[in-house]
């Protein structure tokens, strides 16, 4: 069965600033960590990738996979963006989203959920801890990225 890690943090800039950030996935290696290279594979009408090719290093988590994104969000950035895993070496499951609310004070909640499995057999320990740093990571980072 598939583990699932759900955490947020507040961003200091608008859900369409965040949502730009999240929407180039191009340039992930620059600000996230785990992440080495991104292609993308396809994209819809307007634009927003519907499918990309990324290389992950997550310490004992490390492939190639494809992701299909779905982009339900409004124009001023609040909604969600969220993708399921269309192919992979190692993991069996990669699907997560990142859900943009705009807070009082113009800033923006980022409530990122992932789900991680594994074709081949690892300790739900080592399963949960790969996936909670790689949240949190992902959050730490597209704060930092998105104030600065």
């Amino acid at each position: 069965m598939a583990d699932s890690t759900r955490s947020s943090t507040v961003v200091d800039a608008s859900p369409g600033e965040v949502l730009d950030i999240i929407a180039d996935l191009e340039a992930y290696p620059e600000w996230a960590k785990e992440i080495r290279q991104v292609e993308i594979l396809t994209e819809d009408g307007d634009g927003w990738p519907d499918t990309a090719s990324f290389s992950l290093d997550a310490g004992p988590i490390q492939d190639t996979y494809t992701l299909d994104y779905t982009w339900d969000v409004a124009e001023d950035g609040q909604g969600v963006a969220s993708w399921t895993l269309v192919e992979a070496t190692m993991l069996k499951a990669m699907d997560g989203s990142y859900t943009l609310s705009a807070t009082a004070d113009g800033g923006t909640e980022v409530i990122y959920e992932l789900t991680v499995d594994l074709k081949v057999p690892m300790l739900g320990m080592l399963k949960r801890k790969a996936e909670k740093v790689i949240v949190d990571t992902a959050l730490r980072d597209l704060k930092k990225r998105a104030e600065a």
